[in-house]
């Protein structure tokens, strides 16, 4: 009987990973269908004063995101935030860089702004397309994120549309950040072709992160940065576009997993992992002090690449990221603290909401009844 020693002291694994799926299910189904329901019902306001529709969506976004965020918290999966003081571009536009291993980054990321006031209401994900096709597509479609599709074959067309959804959505929507994944997608799946591809062109050959992709960041920043294209007015389908914001800074985030074991959404859902703390170590750049030609805006990503494959190598090995190394006065290391109050207020909305909008439905479906009997 000793083989079972292990499982028995930790029986409660997994009902725990089985309720926490239940749990998550259900949070999706009263929480999406009523984050839907709410935009349907308020889109005539968007005709009316679209600007009061944007900003009531916006906080919607923030609350579902609040949700995403209670599911790694929960299973005791904290961010720690360390590098670079951000409260100067908390409030500004700001282009969000991010280096990307798992599906777990976005959640954690999610985790990390939700406590920052204004941040994830005014927030423009860019992301693969075919995110579009999960639980939480309708939601990011509805915001307006923006899709980008891969492979080489769409690439232009691609950069094209996210410069048409800058000027037609991100600006008249007047977001804030937007959130860059300049690899292109997940280190597992990029890492050879990266090494191959570096090793072709005389590049770095890197193994914690993959060589970023230019072409995305090169659009925003021509298109929205402080550079002299910035000045101008773009033109869309033969139309002018007036560009009056700009981007004030560029966030550079490197998501560093312990011992270099990225946690996936599988460990968030079900929570089987053992608690542990994820790194978000930020520098952060004013656009005035990045390079605007292509060649040097090329030049400076793949130096902040290069850079966080130090920083990664470093803390897989000592459990650390010596921040004055690559912050002048970096902040102590402080563990994103969520709020419990504020999670049940929110579930109590959601559960509410979604108790009215079945009401709506039953009373429509007993009044059109009436109606042809």
């Amino acid at each position: 009987m000793e083989y079972l020693r292990p499982y028995l002291e930790h029986w409660y694994i997994v009902p725990r990973a089985v309720l926490r799926l239940l749990f998550i299910l259900l949070n999706n189904a009263y929480c999406i269908p009523t984050y839907v329901v709410w935009m349907i019902l308020l889109s005539p306001l968007k005709k009316i004063n679209p600007d009061t529709f944007w900003r009531i969506e916006g906080y919607f976004f923030h609350w579902l995101l609040a949700m995403v965020s209670m599911w790694s918290w929960s299973a005791g999966y904290d961010v720690v935030e360390m590098g670079d003081d951000i409260h100067d571009c908390l409030e500004e536009r700001t282009l969000v860089i991010a280096n990307h291993q798992s599906t777990a980054d976005v959640p954690l990321l999610m985790a990390c702004f939700n406590p920052k006031k204004g941040v994830t209401s005014n927030l423009m994900w860019i992301m693969d397309s075919l995110f579009k096709y999960t639980n939480f597509g309708i939601v990011s479609v509805l915001h307006q994120d923006f899709f980008i599709k891969s492979g080489k074959s769409s690439r232009e067309q691609s950069i094209h549309e996210l410069v048409t959804h800058i000027l037609e959505s991100y600006i008249p929507r007047h977001r804030n950040w937007m959130v860059l994944f300049p690899e292109g997608g997940f280190l597992r799946k990029r890492r050879a072709v990266s090494q191959k591809y570096a090793q072709k062109n005389n590049l770095p050959v890197l193994n914690n992160v993959s060589l970023p992709r230019v072409g995305a960041l090169h659009a925003i920043m021509s298109t929205v940065g402080p550079g002299q294209a910035a000045n101008n007015n773009a033109v869309i389908e033969d139309r002018p576009v007036a560009v009056k914001a700009k981007l004030a800074f560029v966030l550079d985030i490197t998501v560093a997993y312990p011992k270099g074991v990225p946690l996936d959404l599988k460990d968030i859902i079900f929570g089987i992992r053992a608690p542990c703390k994820t790194v978000l170590f930020y520098r952060l750049y004013s656009c005035q002090d990045i390079p605007h030609d292509t060649e040097g805006l090329s030049k400076w990503l793949f130096d902040r690449f290069e850079e966080k494959e130090r920083m990664l190598e470093t803390f897989y090995r000592t459990d650390d990221i010596p921040a004055a190394d690559y912050c002048k006065q970096p902040i102590q290391p402080s563990v994103v603290a969520q709020d419990c109050l504020r999670f049940l207020i929110l579930h109590i909305f959601f559960f509410t909401s979604t108790y009215i909008h079945v009401q709506m439905f039953m009373a429509v479906y007993d009044y059109y009844n009436y109606l042809i009997n």
